[in-house]
């Protein structure tokens, strides 16, 4: 007898939030359609072998075996924590100075100067490659020519390892610096200035108050900007391309993971290879998020 009411009374509260089901149904429809589907589709093909007009053939975990002893991948590994380490670490140290120096109440101009320095963010990613391709050009690039004054032989950016890294790590830098800083700006502006006042007050200098209450008071800006520069960095695809071409260069010098399934993919037509490629990224990003998290316990329980 209990269960009519209950029942009746959750049908009207059904009814009752009918409307604003409806309302958010379209994001959770489009999510599912283009988002856990795929993922549940690539798992499944990561397990075939398929080159997309004929037949899969279930081969297990052939395809995974078969990442772990392919040198394309691991070449294609190093070169992306390489980019992600070259490009990374200063990005994040400029953005913080950065941000410091458009909080300053006696810098003139500073909307401008804000806005000026997120402009590179929403930057064509094809622009930006072409800008810089031509930077580093070995015979007419700007940066060579700067290094000929000073009687330095021109250096063959694209064919060197190093040289590719450098560039297209210049590129991720450009684009992101300003969006890093922009984030750590809102997070200045959110420390109360009593805390700077009260450090003034008993003599602490400019670097102390910036080491000792911006620094700690920044920690969660800080760690999340790594996490999203790392998810970002294992991802990044648009700049070695344009740079390097689709094979990453002539010794795979610019050849990181994504490109390595965009080769797989749409050069190969070896889908399944290209699914397990991609759900290999996923693993690698969640290990490194996991272990940006461990960290940020470690730092939080240490205060």
């Amino acid at each position: 007898m209990l269960a009519k009411p209950l029942n009746r009374r959750l049908n009207q509260r059904i009814r009752d939030h009918l409307n604003a089901y409806l309302y958010i149904s379209p994001f959770f429809i489009l999510f599912a359609v283009f988002g856990v589907f795929p993922m549940f589709f690539t798992a499944w093909v990561s397990l075939h072998k398929w080159n997309i007009v004929g037949a899969k053939t279930f081969i297990g975990l052939q395809n995974y075996r078969f990442i772990m002893e392919d040198p394309y991948f691991w070449k294609s590994l190093y070169n992306t924590f390489s980019i992600w380490f070259l490009s990374t670490l200063p990005q994040l140290f400029f953005a913080l100075i950065l941000a410091f120096l458009l909080n300053q109440s006696m810098l003139k101009g500073r909307e401008f100067f804000r806005i000026s320095v997120f402009l590179p963010n929403i930057t064509s990613v094809v622009a930006v490659a072409i800008i810089f391709g031509a930077l580093f050009g070995q015979h007419y690039g700007l940066i060579n020519y700067v290094l000929s004054l000073f009687g330095i032989d021109p250096i063959d950016f694209r064919s060197s390892v190093l040289g590719t890294h450098l560039a297209i790590s210049s590129m991720v830098m450009w684009r992101w610096t300003g969006y890093n800083a922009i984030i750590y700006l809102a997070g200045l502006q959110s420390i109360p200035n009593d805390l700077y006042e009260a450090a003034t007050i008993d003599g602490a200098t400019k670097r102390q108050q910036f080491f000792f209450i911006t620094i700690p008071l920044l920690r969660p800006m800080i760690i999340f900007t790594i996490i999203l520069s790392t998810i970002g960095g294992m991802q990044i695809f648009a700049e070695p391309l344009m740079f390097s071409g689709a094979g990453g260069g002539s010794q795979g010098q610019g050849l990181t993971i994504t490109l390595l399934l965009y080769e797989e993919a749409f050069a190969r037509q070896a889908f399944g290879y290209a699914s397990a490629i991609a759900w290999m990224l996923f693993f690698i990003i969640v290990a490194f998020s996991l272990v940006n998290m461990f960290f940020a316990k470690k730092l939080q329980s240490a205060d």
